[in-house]
């Protein structure tokens, strides 16, 4: 059977960490002396952390307050690594599709810490490929790369390849790498935005696609 690649974000996606990082944006951004709400931090959340503060402040900003406020988020979230919750079933998910003969690799503007951390929360190292994180990007979502990287890590053309994600960023990086988007709910990204950026299947969250796999683009690849 030929190569095909199960390729997921994390964030939001295996584990519900998207607002943490609102509220550590959030405190960040109001430490440099901006006050932003925290619904459009939220919609921000997906994109690296240039391209997130841009997205916010605007081209005309300060850019010498960057280094500090993405230094800031880093180290505000980083007191939560030692206990990210990972979604219910999101282990079980990779672990089903990698029994069905897909290669699972993660990709993620995280950093290696972060990376490190999620990792360990979703448990499911024993499947997983490997993950093409920040530090392997040249560019972050929405641009292709990151997905694009993880499709030649996984060794599968985009034809045989499905990203799963959370939120518009990863809709639109997945289209502009030819691979089809599925996602998840959980980031609390609604439906119609999900679908407007790309998506061809939308589910509440892991256990939901878990339980659904039969019927899923995934099923149609395996061509059951």
């Amino acid at each position: 059977m030929a190569t095909r690649a199960a390729l997921f974000d994390i964030d939001g996606t295996l584990v519900d960490t998207n607002h943490l990082h609102v509220t550590a944006w959030w405190e960040a951004f109001r430490q440099a002396g901006h006050t932003l709400p925290m619904s459009a931090i939220h919609r921000a959340i997906g994109l690296d952390s240039g391209e997130l503060i841009a997205y916010l402040l605007g081209d005309e900003r300060d850019r010498g307050q960057d280094a500090r406020i993405s230094a800031a988020h880093t180290a505000l979230y980083g007191t939560f690594l030692n206990r990210l919750p990972a979604f219910e079933g999101a282990g079980d998910l990779l672990r089903s599709l990698a029994d069905r003969g897909w290669r699972i690799v993660l990709a993620t503007s995280a950093g290696a810490a972060e990376i490190a951390a999620l990792r360990e929360a979703v448990n499911a190292d024993d499947v997983i490929l490997g993950t093409v994180g920040a530090d392997e990007a040249a560019a972050g979502e929405p641009a292709a790369d990151p997905v694009g990287r993880a499709l030649a890590l996984a060794g599968a053309p985009a034809e045989l390849a499905v990203f799963v994600g959370d939120s518009v960023w990863d809709m639109e990086a997945a289209t502009r790498a030819g691979v089809r988007p599925v996602a998840l709910l959980s980031g609390g990204i609604s439906r119609a935005a999900l679908e407007s950026t790309g998506a061809v299947e939308v589910y509440e969250d892991p256990t939901d696609l878990l339980a659904r796999l039969d019927t899923s683009l995934f099923a149609e690849l395996d061509g059951r």
